[in-house]
């Protein structure tokens, strides 16, 4: 990519992350209930709730605190927490980033192993037994509801057999092994149901690149089949399944609140929800600013990645 490219790309990315900036902060002020009352409780005289007000903020206009707010998100000041326990909400973020990263990428990695062989397997002989066994078995999870696959795992694994705790997580910095005795379990709640979208798709797009010229000449040429399936066919079905991952990456970081509540996870998802119930809408702000962030970010990197999977689809003026 020239350096001009690289310009309009970081031009590009700036203003999407500034668009969603404020649509974070705007939709967040549209949500109901009143701050002043949640930090006071009700029944206390109107003027505390109009000084509590003043005081947040919370008597000027929109654009005005969304400016006063973005100027502090530029210098990494994300705000404060205005429900006790208050404090930073950079420190609330921090805190619980790392639980969602970690069960993201390590429930993105376990689908990602399980799926690519899978997809192979099937799309070796479109039709066949395997075929069929892998599109019923991947039809099956996609029907399984995350909440009811991670209760049956706990009915299992921790009521039944006790083999994995199910709550108090512990943090990799603490204990590395307990860290992954705890996160075992989430992780696979979180592939299952990715393993079985990544194995449709990477599958179809096999069954189709198989068929091209540069495949069959491969194949003309006498080359095993697994190196034609791995050395040929692999990487530019790859496509689809690596825009999966961006979309996964960012989606999975936000939106694994069922799964942190099913095994007690302090996670952004929790965060984000236990926030918004008890209308704590600076944490909330800052949360969902730095998830649209990550996604953001990760999004532009596949988007990126595409001109080192397949040369032939770098753009004309890179």
């Amino acid at each position: 990519m020239n350096p001009r490219a690289g310009l309009n790309r970081l031009g590009e990315l700036a203003a999407v992350l500034l668009l969603v900036s404020f649509g974070v902060f705007f939709m967040v002020t549209l949500v109901p209930g009143d701050p002043a009352v949640a930090i006071l409780g009700s029944g206390k005289p109107p003027e505390m709730y109009e000084a509590l007000r003043e005081e947040l903020g919370l008597d000027q206009s929109v654009l005005t605190r969304y400016f006063d707010w973005l100027g502090g998100v530029l210098t990494g000041d994300l705000g404060h927490s205005i429900v006790p326990p208050q404090s930073a909400v950079s420190d609330r973020i921090l805190s619980a980033l790392p639980v969602s990263l970690e069960l993201a990428f390590l429930g993105l990695v376990v689908a990602v192993v399980l799926a690519v062989p899978l997809a192979m397997w099937a799309a070796a002989k479109p039709g066949g037994t395997v075929d069929r066994l892998v599109g019923a078995s991947t039809f099956g999870l996609l029907s399984v509801p995350s909440f009811l696959a991670g209760l049956l795992l706990i009915m299992l694994f921790v009521n039944e057999l006790g083999l994995f705790p199910r709550s108090q997580w512990v943090r990799m910095g603490d204990s590395f092994t307990g860290n992954l005795e705890h996160a075992f379990l989430p992780v696979l709640v979180i592939a299952l149901s990715e393993v079985a979208v990544f194995t449709r798709v990477l599958r179809n797009d096999l069954v189709v690149t198989l068929q091209e010229d540069f495949v069959l000449a491969s194949r003309a040429k006498g080359m095993p089949p697994w190196r034609v399936m791995v050395g040929d066919a692999l990487r530019p079905s790859s496509f689809t399944l690596v825009t999966l991952l961006g979309i996964s990456t960012g989606r999975l970081i936000g939106s694994t609140v069922i799964v942190e509540y099913l095994f007690s996870l302090p996670g952004m998802g929790s965060l984000v929800v236990t926030s918004a119930q008890n209308g704590d809408f600076p944490v909330v702000q800052g949360a969902v600013l730095v998830i649209a962030f990550i996604y953001v970010v990760v999004n532009t990197g596949i988007d990126l990645s595409y001109g080192l999977i397949d040369p032939r689809t770098r753009r004309v003026h890179d």
